[in-house]
């Protein structure tokens, strides 16, 4: 067996290079990290082969002192703190003082920096465990460090790499959480020569447009919440826009990415009564905390936190992203159709996307008069039914234009919300059937519904065994018991079967609400009354959630008169 002994610093800083420096998408996040740290207002990114061959960052911030560069290099030297109580209270990106002699260590970097006060730039270089000579060098205010060939001298790590557009792709989104977190700062990518990206200092919700794309800022709602010291705001995607992959999810606590498991949990929860199954909401969300009360000092690539108040910082993201997305038709605003998740129909006709203009008008939809049989469009913000569209859509018109709604959908939504309040309350109120409906039933589906029968009542169902291998509905829940009864018994046997009664009425309840009340909704083909079609837009008008079915899909959108008018080139 090996004696015990002190392992040589080049080694050290290897071996710690393996935990922070995974692939050049790390290398440019300690870089840009740094950068922002030095109050750059300009940060210009280099990259040559993904990152393999070289990594630059160029910066306009205070510089780093000719006599402080050695410094620069060596491990856990710092200006970032200097005592416990610093590191509890940290601000800054970096603090660790470890990252450039890691970065060093695999790598040919050298440093170039001038502060204000200096007559010239000085120029410092490493090779492994090689430093050299501060020399003089060329340069306006800030610091250029440049990292090449990385991994030369552990051949073994440079073997993990993957192709140089994998490795630009893991650049390019490091790149844009860092300029998604400080729109306040103007910033550059270069690959190859090429410009990738380039944003100017601007406001918060530019920046995402820019970053993520117009699609994302059209499709999202604002998040805007303060409770003391806590401050939740950014741009969360309507559940119509979510997709397939979770790759459009950015969450930042005090200013850095983080990857949290509490606060993607907790937008997740509240996302839980208007999208279901695998699909992924989009948002870009910041979180201001007292730095006291987040401790940043958990991984070493620092994308991981712990809050000391982990479940009040829960709930408090969990009802302000909620809050943003619960708003009733009276008081969200106007809709606008979609073809796809890409294209807006306004913009594939041509068509302009006016939202702002009828915030006002919206408000004073909200208030309702007190002859709504009698009251102009203006009264409510879906306004009156027109007609139906082959049995599956109202249309409607209201005092901005033409508004089209699924009537399914919408149903759907507002019968959901009812059972919930229903549920709340204790129990799901129930209505006997005056025939009992009939099914047939295997032997574990029985078993199912004698051995949960209270859970079963809770739901609104009564449920009695007629024969050897069948079941009768004696009663359903009120709102549904003209609906499908016998499909609904079928689907809560088997929500209980699959995941078990407490399952069902806890991390399940919004699924099992939400497939109780697809039975219940009004099927396509049916023709309503025109006064079935406004009692259905009064009550969208007042249910919460009510912009989308409890699948995700929208229930309703607007065309605006300009928006006819110009797709029929009107005024030409």
């Amino acid at each position: 067996m090996s004696p015990i002994r002190v392992l040589p610093q080049l080694l050290i800083s290897q071996i710690a290079a393996g935990e922070v420096v995974e692939r050049p998408a790390s290398v440019l996040k300690e870089l840009l990290e740094n950068a922002v740290d030095a109050g750059a207002q300009a940060i210009t990114v280099l990259l040559e082969e993904g990152g393999i061959k070289r990594v630059q960052v160029e910066d306009d911030g205070a510089g780093i002192a000719r006599e402080e560069l050695p410094l620069a290099l060596a491990r856990h030297a710092t200006s970032k703190i200097a005592s416990l109580e610093d590191l509890e209270a940290v601000v800054t990106m970096g603090f660790r003082g470890e990252a450039l002699a890691s970065i060093a260590s695999v790598s040919r970097l050298t440093i170039t920096s001038r502060t204000r006060d200096a007559a010239h730039a000085a120029e410092i270089s490493c090779e492994g465990a090689q430093v050299s000579e501060v020399r003089p060098a060329a340069r306006a205010q800030g610091t250029t460090v440049s990292v090449s060939d990385l991994y030369f001298n552990t051949p073994a790590r440079r073997k993990f790499l993957r192709t140089e557009q994998t490795e630009y792709g893991h650049c390019d989104e490091v790149f844009r959480r860092i300029a998604l977190a400080r729109s306040g700062i103007a910033f550059m990518l270069k690959h190859n020569g090429r410009v990738s990206h380039v944003v100017r200092a601007q406001a918060g919700p530019e920046r995402a447009a820019a970053l993520l794309g117009d699609a994302f800022f059209t499709n999202s709602l604002q998040v805007e919440t303060q409770v003391g010291a806590l401050h939740v705001f950014g741009r969360a995607g309507t559940p119509q826009a979510a997709g397939e992959r979770a790759d459009g999810q950015y969450f930042f606590v005090n200013g850095r990415y983080v990857r949290d498991r509490l606060l993607s949990h907790a937008v997740r929860e509240a996302y839980s009564e208007m999208l279901h199954g695998a699909r992924q909401p989009s948002y870009v969300l910041f979180l201001e905390i007292d730095p006291r009360a987040v401790d940043v000092n958990v991984h070493p690539a620092k994308t991981e936190v712990r809050f000391r108040d982990a479940r009040a910082v829960h709930q408090f993201v969990y009802h302000a992203v909620q809050r943003a997305l619960s708003p009733s038709a009276a008081t969200a605003p106007v809709s606008y159709a979609s073809v796809g998740m890409e294209r807006p129909i306004q913009a594939a006709f041509g068509l302009a996307q006016p939202v702002a203009a009828y915030e006002s008008f919206m408000r004073a939809a909200a208030a309702p008069l007190p002859n709504a049989e009698k009251a102009p469009a203006s009264a409510h913000p879906l306004g009156y039914a027109l007609g139906q569209l082959h049995g599956v859509y109202v249309l409607a018109q209201n005092e901005a234009g033409l508004v089209l709604v699924d009537m399914h959908a919408a149903h759907e939504r507002i019968v959901m919300e009812k059972l919930k309040a229903n549920l709340d309350a204790g129990a799901v109120q129930r209505q006997s059937l005056l025939v009992p409906a009939l099914f047939q039933a295997e032997a574990l589906d029985i078993a199912t519904a004698e051995e949960n029968r209270e859970i079963i009542e809770r739901l609104g169902l009564e449920l009695s065994v007629s024969g050897p291998n069948e079941l009768s509905v004696r009663a359903a829940p009120a709102p549904l018991a003209g609906g499908d009864v016998v499909g609904l018994a079928r689907s809560v046997i088997r929500e209980i079967r699959e995941f078990g009664a407490s399952q069902a009425l806890s991390a399940r309840q919004n699924e099992l609400l939400g497939t109780m009340a697809c039975h219940a909704a009004v099927r396509a083909n049916r023709a309503l009354t025109t006064a079935e079609m406004n009692a259905l837009l009064r009550e969208m008008e007042e249910t919460e959630r009510s912009g989308s079915c409890n699948h995700g899909r929208p229930t309703w959108y607007q065309l605006t008169m300009a928006d006819l008018d110009k797709l029929f080139l009107r005024g030409r």
